[in-house]
Parts: structure tokens; sequence; C-alpha cells
């Protein structure tokens, strides 16, 4: 299943799932019902940008102020791997 992202939807975490740091693997992990998702370090940061206020697109602004290249096109990939997961829902903008 294929999620359209939108520069204008507000991301959120579903209601079950949320984002913890696990200290056995020493990496951010989202929990949800269905299982466990390891997250590296720029995974674990758009993910805590998700708070159902910011859009995507101010999402790909914060990111591009703290890493180097970001690629919009990348965050949105990975918004809609997990709303297809519904780890994510998308606020509309």
């Amino acid at each position: 299943m294929s999620v359209a992202i939108l520069s204008t939807n507000r991301p959120y975490l579903a209601r079950l799932v949320r984002l913890e740091w696990d200290p056995v693997r020493e990496s951010h992990v989202l929990l949800a019902p269905e299982g466990v998702l390891v997250l590296n370090r720029t995974g674990a940061t758009i993910v805590g940008l998700c708070d159902g206020e910011r859009t995507v697109g101010e999402i790909v602004e914060e990111l591009r102020g703290r890493y180097d290249r970001v690629a919009g096109d990348e965050v949105r990939d990975f918004l809609a791997r997990l709303a297809a997961r519904r780890w994510v829902e998308l606020g509309d903008g």
C-alpha cells in the first residue's frame, strides 16, 4: 500500500506507538503492538519531530538546519513507510 505524503500533512505517532530510547540496543526504537522498529539517529529525529503541529515541509526544513544533504523525498518516503504500517498518522494541513 502506497501512502501519499504531502508537504502540508502534519504527521504524528499513532495512538499505541511510542518513541523510546532502548539502552540495550543503544538506539531509539518505535514500540507498537505489532513490533519494534530500531531507528538510526536521523530516523529518530524525524519521528521526534512528528508532533501533529509541524508540517512535513517544516520537518524537512528543521532537518536541513541540523544535517547536511537532507532530501525532502527521502523524508517523505520514510514517513510513507511508517504511515503504511499505521505507525504514523497524517493530519491534514
